[in-house]
């Protein structure tokens, strides 16, 4: 049988005895190599395309043509797991060589006629790093001897084991590891495993969201006579209409325990800061901080002086009320109610300085009160507030008033209008009898109205 070899970029023949070799051409960017599986076919054309005396050009190209009619090669199976990669020779212009005869032991031929891989390197596994001292030098696993090789495949085993031992599994799991190997079956081997075990009671006692509330149950069929979505509405008003009332009668009263007694503010208290809150609800309005202050009772806290309050109320502008005398400022530029109290509480601070330590006392300059506009306020006439003697004189005439009625009443002078009715009517009934209605035609077959 024939065997064809790459040599640099050429194609080589050589025998089955490795006698003759024949040079058949060069190959451009492509390995042939023809397998002792080949078909026989196979090789009495390739063997038939090298004898004959043809040019170079058209034995490559039977050759080409041959290897591709030729079988492929049947590809392995992947490899198992803790295999090395089977050996491959790289690229090299040295031939190949092949035990083809028995050789002597000791004979150089011998320690070169070695396969390119060996059945045991195959079955090599990946040692464990752990199976070897850092100080020592490991070695490969083709270059071990039999005892070596047991021990180190032991200790790969152990290792494997070690790697599936529950105890790890848990603690890598705790710090987060994926990808760690599982038990068989989960550890499912017994009946006992797949049965379900029932509520704890202490949870179901606890309710749904452990509120106390009775448990959520499976749903109910539905058969097409439930309330429409607007009915389930209004009993959800409802709900929260009885919820409220409970919180009235059971919750409301526990808050007098934190009332406090109202203490009236003081003279060393002289600003009045006003809040709005919403309850239950996120209102961009809630943020507004308004304080309040009459600038005479800053004389007494403050040391202000009658001009300096003067200038005080100048400053304020618009924001004075002359009818009150009461000052009053507004912030809701902030996010938060604390930072519109702090800027209202600076603004003070610097109008207070202001009128200390100002320059200009603006005595000079008048009030100016247009942007205030007093409002009418109508005011009861005295002359029509009950005195005791107008009350007496009124309760005579009253009393007056009905002893006259009764009098009539008594002598039959008073008028009863029911009694007229009830006596006169049955008399008008019978002497008048009530007028026929008859329909009249009008213009043009026009009933009268």
């Amino acid at each position: 049988m024939k065997e064809v070899v790459q040599m640099g970029g050429m194609i080589l023949a050589q025998g089955k005895s490795g006698g003759r070799r024949g040079l058949i051409g060069p190959v451009h960017g492509r390995t042939l190599l023809l397998h002792r599986q080949a078909s026989l076919h196979c090789e009495k054309s390739t063997t038939a395309a090298i004898r004959q005396p043809h040019s170079m050009a058209s034995i490559q190209r039977r050759l080409l043509l041959q290897s591709r009619a030729c079988p492929s090669r049947i590809r392995t199976r992947a490899a198992p797991k803790h295999t090395s990669a089977q050996w491959q020779r790289p690229l090299s212009t040295t031939p190949v060589q092949y035990a083809n005869e028995p050789t002597k032991e000791g004979s150089a031929t011998a320690a070169d006629a070695k396969p390119p891989t060996e059945t045991l390197d195959e079955l090599a596994p990946e040692l464990p790093k752990s199976a070897f001292s850092n100080t020592t030098k490991s070695k490969a696993f083709r270059e071990m001897n039999t005892p070596e090789r047991e021990t180190a495949m032991l200790e790969n085993l152990r290792a494997s084991l070690a790697e599936i031992d529950p105890n790890v599994v848990a603690d890598a799991l705790r710090k987060g590891k994926r990808g760690l190997p599982q038990t068989r079956d989960f550890g499912l081997e017994a009946d006992e495993d797949f049965e379900i075990e029932e509520d704890d009671k202490r949870k179901t006692l606890a309710g749904f969201w452990a509120e106390g509330e009775e448990s959520m149950g499976p749903d109910e069929d539905y058969y097409g006579d439930d309330l429409t979505s607007h009915g389930h509405g209004e009993l959800q008003q409802h709900r929260e209409l009885r919820e409220y009332a409970r919180l009235i009668a059971w919750e409301l009263p526990l808050l007098s325990h934190l009332a406090r007694p109202f203490e009236p503010p003081t003279a060393a208290t002289p600003f009045r800061f006003r809040y709005t809150s919403y309850l239950g609800e996120s209102h961009p309005a809630s943020n507004k901080v308004v304080v309040e202050f009459s600038p005479d009772d800053l004389s007494n806290t403050h040391s202000l002086t009658p001009t300096q309050v003067s200038k005080l109320i100048k400053l304020a502008g618009p924001r004075y009320n002359p009818s009150t005398s009461i000052i009053k400022l507004s912030c809701e530029k902030f996010d938060t109610q604390s930072q519109n109290k702090r800027f209202l509480g600076d603004t003070i601070s610097s109008l207070i300085k202001e009128c200390k330590e100002g320059k200009d006392s603006f005595e000079d300059v008048p009030f100016d009160f247009r942007h205030h506009t007093p409002k009418k306020r109508a005011e009861f006439p005295k002359e029509w507030v009950l005195t005791k003697e107008r009350k007496q004189y009124l309760e005579e005439k009253r009393q007056k008033t009905a002893y006259l009625e009764d009098q009539r009443a008594g002598n039959g002078l008073l008028v009863d209008g029911k009694k007229v009715l009830e006596t006169s009517l049955p008399f008008m009934s019978e002497s008048q009898p009530a007028p026929e209605t008859v329909m009249v035609g009008g213009a043009r077959g026009k009933p009268l109205r």
